[in-house]
């Protein structure tokens, strides 16, 4: 098997990103956590206080600004929020779509009901770029002659470690339900089915951490190294999926991947599928404006949720039938559905429009602060999902016959995701190596 030094420069090199250049204010200020000490005080001010808006909040004191912590987190208690009602009545996950040093500032985010954490190759551009917390590691690894793309692995595999660390006993409680911490492979292996098998394996094996779940797009190439990842026992988080043509492909990978292993305890191999859910309503509002009737633009901020319901009805008809029950007799879990990209695009739309409509049983929903904070404060907890399906089919089929082509939707969407990661990856590991020569740590 390669060593990991050996595709670094390939499989690994994928997923880096460097430290960018950064005003003297924004070294004071690195962006990543919200500060926890005024996050704890909106929580707290949410339950008191149904009337308090997070935009309120964010003109008042400035209390959402995120920001890395510097030296130690904040371990401070935290009241029950709508985050463990949510878990506890509706049987959806809330996680945490950030990360950054040190991660101890999970810690209160965690006592308020989170339950796992995404990152991807902007969050670690962000995380890496503007915190001072990165100095010391990376100026140890560059003066021990570690390139620049595996010093960005060592960075990025310490924090996904320690946070694993901290998510461990809610790993434990729900029996590996519950509890993982997100790692993606490189972007730049989007195109390559079997450089990204290898390098998932060998970020597992790196991690080696049993609530690690190794991120893997949802392109078409690698919807085999899917299969191939989970035949080898490795929990895997599918991410980038926005049609449900290739959610479908998904939910078969996984199932073939099951299917494949071999092994006769399937309980321990888990997965979710990132189902992407702002950005379609982000391109598809474009859509409906150049068309221009009354018709097309009243069905704006409805592409979305509509597609997110249909999936939710997908996953429902993939996961039972001969086939599923067959591999759960073998402990088999259901492939999640985790809405991704919940964070709202168009400040016209409600700031919970893409958290409130999509509560399911068995689901997930990864929110970054923004999108966090206003369902902790005002969101409301209720099984959405399928409430109106009718309505969701006739919005979907109406957006078709409007001439919004679905298929364009989803490969679009992909090719921007996919674009929009390699160049926080690459972005990175150039501010990386500016950072290395600026301190004269690099052989010339």
């Amino acid at each position: 098997m390669p060593s990991i030094s050996k595709l670094s420069a390939s499989a690994f090199a994928n997923s880096a990103t460097t430290f960018t250049r950064s005003s003297p204010q924004q070294q004071n200020q690195p962006m990543c956590f919200a500060d926890p000490r005024k996050r704890i005080a909106i929580f707290e001010k949410s339950i008191s206080s149904s009337k308090l808006s997070v935009r309120a909040a964010q003109r008042i004191a400035g209390s959402l600004i995120v920001r890395c912590s510097k030296v130690d987190g904040n371990g401070s208690s935290v009241k029950r929020t709508t985050l463990h009602d949510l878990y506890e009545k509706q049987g959806q996950s809330p996680w945490y779509d950030n990360l950054c040093r040190p991660v101890t500032d999970l810690i209160p985010l965690i006592e308020s009901g989170v339950r796992g954490v995404t990152s991807n190759p902007a969050i670690f551009q962000k995380a890496i770029s503007t915190s001072s917390a990165y100095n010391d590691q990376f100026k140890e690894l560059v003066q021990s002659g570690v390139d620049i793309k595996m010093a960005y692995w060592e960075l990025v595999v310490k924090d996904i470690q320690d946070a694993c660390k901290l998510f461990e006993s809610i790993y434990d409680d729900t029996d590996g339900g519950d509890g993982y911490v997100s790692v993606e492979v490189s972007p730049l292996l989007a195109d390559d089915t079997e450089t990204t098998i290898q390098a998932a394996k060998l970020l597992h094996k790196k991690v080696n951490r049993r609530n690690v779940y190794i991120k893997i797009p949802a392109t078409a190439p690698c919807i085999p190294s899917i299969k191939e990842v989970i035949a080898n026992g490795i929990s895997v988080n599918v991410t980038l999926i926005f049609s449900l043509a290739r959610y479908e492909a998904v939910i078969d990978a996984y199932l073939d991947g099951l299917e494949a292993s071999g092994l006769n305890d399937l309980s321990r191999v888990t997965s979710v599928a990132s189902f992407f859910v702002s950005r379609v309503d982000s391109l598809v509002d474009k859509l409906l404006e150049k068309i221009g009737t009354p018709e097309a633009l009243d069905l704006r901020g409805k592409a979305a949720n509509a597609q997110a319901a249909l999936a939710f009805q997908l996953y429902q008809k993939k996961f039972s039938g001969p086939r599923w029950e067959a591999l759960v007799k073998k402990g088999a879990k259901k492939q999640r559905l985790l809405w991704a990209s919940t964070s709202v695009k168009n400040p016209a739309y409600p700031d919970t429009l893409y958290v409130a409509p999509l509560v399911g049983p068995d689901t997930v929903s990864t929110m970054p602060d923004q999108a966090l904070l206003a369902f902790i404060d005002h969101g409301t907890v209720a099984r959405t999902i399928d409430a109106n399906v009718s309505e969701a089919e006739g919005i979907y089929n109406a957006l078709e016959k409007l001439g919004i082509d679905w298929g364009y939707v989803g490969s679009q969407l992909e090719l921007e995701g996919v674009d929009s990661f390699k160049k926080s990856f690459n972005s990175l590991l150039d501010s990386m190596q500016e950072k290395a020569n600026s301190m004269k740590l690099v052989n010339m």
